[in-house]
């Protein structure tokens, strides 16, 4: 096989490959937020929140420590988001402090000051604590939005020492609900109910004060439930005493998934894992005939009788409607988030401008591909016809590219479509222009083109291989809007140099084998 056939095979394979990736572009073309309308997000995390819980964490097991070596009476209070104090820790027993220190809080610095010892965290423990909490929360932002089925989604840090995140959704028009989904923290606990005993609740809070002589023991807390009627409005709120000690919490359950209950309402259902069964099992066991509050975000869902027990799975109620058992279950399956989200900006994209701006889009790439078509054919004629051509294959190599990668097409997109076509018009205009020198300086077509080809080779690569760095630093670090326009000038730089390059060689090719004494060129 001679070098015109295979290059001819070569470029009519990638062209039915681009048709067959591409076709019907409706279902193969994943349209970004800005045309197809969606919820755009700016959330902040909140890391002085995971700061205080990690102190607060440390500060409880450097006592807890200390206790087991026999140092009685200490106590800790929490002076920052990332500093706490240690008091009644005498100067002949600070070695046994310094040694709890240095094997379980490795990112502390300490020091005394008059009684106290105080404890502070390290700048490096800092910033390792923040970005864990910023990477930890895109995963779980990530995850809740994979499990509610959002095609395509840029969920995407904004800036490299950023602590906030972009969350672009499109096709999805209830901000509400994502909202909702995205923020919820969902820390699940069970705990026993101290009173009523039997579970079910108090009117007031005063009842709960009243039964403990106005004073709550240091080993429960009070906490609410929304009680609603049979429509699901809220008619008030039930009290409780429950134990502080949690039975299980979140990070037990093995899995969730949503049920009926045995009155068709929705409900929760979930399995444990081992460990987390066993204490399940051992708390229910011991309890029969008490209240355990399935407590969600601080709010208690339902308080169940325990009437046997429990080891493996059980069920969540709360009076949820459908929709709330699914968001619960997806809040669950994905994990808790470790700090706050506050909401910077939030902005719906409707439909119809989705669709105004692809009809504005495709009007602009159309009048601009006319005029680009024109030009070459007054200005180069029949040699003109080849750049079109190739100009065709690329734009098709592109969205062929686009659909085959999933990738998704953006306004900014469309933008570095229209600026590869000058691209590719400009390598077009650059092989062309120096194959006109090279006739006018008398010499024959053939040398002329392989002339013309060859010296302009240079200055195309030259502009395109440039234009490509700036492309994939422009993915590497931007986000949304700016790697849309980076994913389709990278294809189109590659498709420019293979269509304008190569394609448009082998035609000027393919005419002189069929016509080898051509003495003109149409030029």
């Amino acid at each position: 096989m001679n070098s015109l056939t295979w290059r001819g095979v070569l470029i009519v394979g990638a062209v039915a490959l681009a048709l067959w990736a591409a076709y019907p572009p409706k279902e193969k073309i994943n349209l970004g937020l800005d045309l197809q309308g969606g919820i755009h997000l700016v959330l902040q995390v909140e890391v002085v929140d995971a700061l205080r819980a990690e102190t607060d964490k440390d500060m409880e097991r450097l006592r807890q420590e200390a206790t087991e070596k026999g140092l009685i009476g200490l106590e800790t209070e929490r002076t920052g988001d990332s500093a706490f104090v240690l008091r009644g820790v005498e100067v002949e027993d600070e070695p046994v402090i310094a040694k709890a220190a240095a094997d379980y809080l490795p990112g502390w610095d300490w020091r005394r000051v008059n009684a106290d010892l105080r404890f502070e965290m390290t700048a490096t423990q800092v910033r390792n604590l923040e970005e864990m909490a910023i990477s930890q929360a895109l995963q779980t932002i990530r995850n809740r939005i994979d499990e509610f089925g959002v095609a395509e989604p840029v969920i995407a840090r904004q800036g490299l020492d950023s602590n906030r995140i972009v969350v672009q959704l499109p096709g999805v028009d209830d901000p509400e609900r994502v909202k909702r989904l995205i923020k919820n923290t969902a820390f699940l606990e069970f705990r026993l109910v101290d009173y009523p005993p039997g579970g079910g609740g108090v009117s007031s809070r005063e009842d709960v004060l009243e039964h403990y002589g106005g004073t709550l023991p240091s080993t429960v807390e009070i906490f609410t439930e929304d009680t609603r009627d049979r429509q699901g409005r809220l008619t008030g709120q039930s009290f409780f005493a429950l134990e502080k000690k949690r039975v299980i919490t979140g990070r037990d359950l093995r899995s969730a998934s949503p049920g009926t209950g045995k009155f068709n309402q929705p409900v929760v259902q979930f399995t444990l894992t081992p460990d987390g069964g066993r204490l399940f099992g051992d708390a229910t066991g011991a309890n029969i005939g008490r209240g355990l509050a399935i407590v969600l975000d601080g709010k208690v869902m339902s308080s169940p009788r325990i009437n046997a027990k429990i080891t493996d799975s059980g069920i969540i109620e709360g009076r949820f409607t459908q929709q709330e058992v699914q968001d619960l279950v997806t809040v669950l399956r994905s994990g808790a988030l470790p700090a706050a989200i506050t909401y910077l900006e939030d902005r719906t994209v409707g439909p119809s401008l989705g669709a105004d701006s692809v009809r504005s889009g495709l009007r602009a790439g159309l009048v601009g591909s006319v005029l680009v078509l024109l030009t070459m054919l007054v200005v180069y004629r029949g040699s003109g016809v080849n750049a079109i051509l190739m100009l065709a294959v690329n734009i098709l190599l592109i969205f062929g590219a686009l659909a085959y990668f999933g990738a998704t097409l953006t306004l900014p997109g469309i933008a570095g479509i229209v600026l590869t076509l000058g691209m590719a018009v400009d390598a077009s205009v650059l092989i062309l222009e120096r194959v006109r020198e090279e006739l006018r300086a008398g010499r024959t077509v053939k040398a002329a083109i392989e002339a013309g080809y060859g010296n302009a080779l240079s200055a195309i690569m030259d502009g395109n291989i440039t234009t490509l760095i700036a492309a994939l630093f422009l993915f590497q670090f931007g986000t949304g809007p700016v790697r849309g326009f980076a994913v389709t000038l990278t294809i189109g730089v590659l498709g420019t140099l293979f269509a304008m390059v190569f394609g448009s060689r082998w035609l000027i090719d393919l005419r002189l084998a069929r016509n080898p004494q051509i003495e003109k060129l149409s030029i």
